[in-house]
């Protein structure tokens, strides 16, 4: 099933769960408090573990692709020279940076403005998430890089990700952007 989907679900089964939870009670709310925290913990857990195995296989294969150009922006899309190392390294770099931005967020809305319902919500979705992610896929669950999970991983379905296009890596595409000299960083 599409993980969209399925989060919406989630989401709103979550959201009634929600409205019956008791916050005002202290041990109900540390209680869920306890929960967003284990949910993170696990979710570190594994991005330590990916990196670990990513570091552990430094799979040092050239990868080739045409990243295309920021939305908005009147630049060409760009070939990127890099390894497979390097590239996963990357993607779970921005994994990180995600999972930090949710958790500040998250901080914000609890401490300063006294919301407790999305930390319901928060323990169960980017756990979620993580499990569904392609660095997952292919380094704790063993899965081979073909199909979907080839790098560079297609654009995710987020709000934006259809809008922004998607990395090429196919070979008519890599061979334009290297006959029209575009780009060509490489990334180390």
């Amino acid at each position: 099933m599409n993980p969209q989907i399925t989060n919406l679900v989630v989401i709103l089964f979550m959201m009634q769960v929600s409205k019956k939870v008791p916050f005002d009670d202290p041990i109900v709310l540390n209680g869920v408090r306890a929960a967003y925290v284990v949910s993170n913990l696990i979710i570190l857990a594994i991005y330590v573990y990916i990196q670990r195995s990513i570091n552990k296989k430094k799979d040092m294969t050239t990868l080739k692709y045409v990243e295309p150009a920021p939305m908005g922006s009147t630049d060409e899309p760009k070939l990127i020279t890099t390894t497979v190392h390097a590239y996963d390294t990357s993607q779970l770099r921005s994994l990180y940076k995600s999972q930090l931005m949710g958790v500040g967020m998250m901080a914000v809305m609890h401490v300063y403005f006294k919301y407790t319902n999305p930390l319901l919500i928060q323990s169960i979705i980017p756990l979620k998430g993580a499990f569904e992610g392609n660095l997952v896929k292919i380094h704790l669950f063993g899965k081979p890089a073909s199909g979907d999970l080839k790098r560079p991983f297609k654009a995710g379905g987020g709000l934006m990700g259809g809008m922004q296009g998607e990395p090429k890596g196919d070979k008519k595409s890599i061979e334009a952007a290297e006959r029209s000299g575009r780009g060509g960083a490489k990334e180390e």
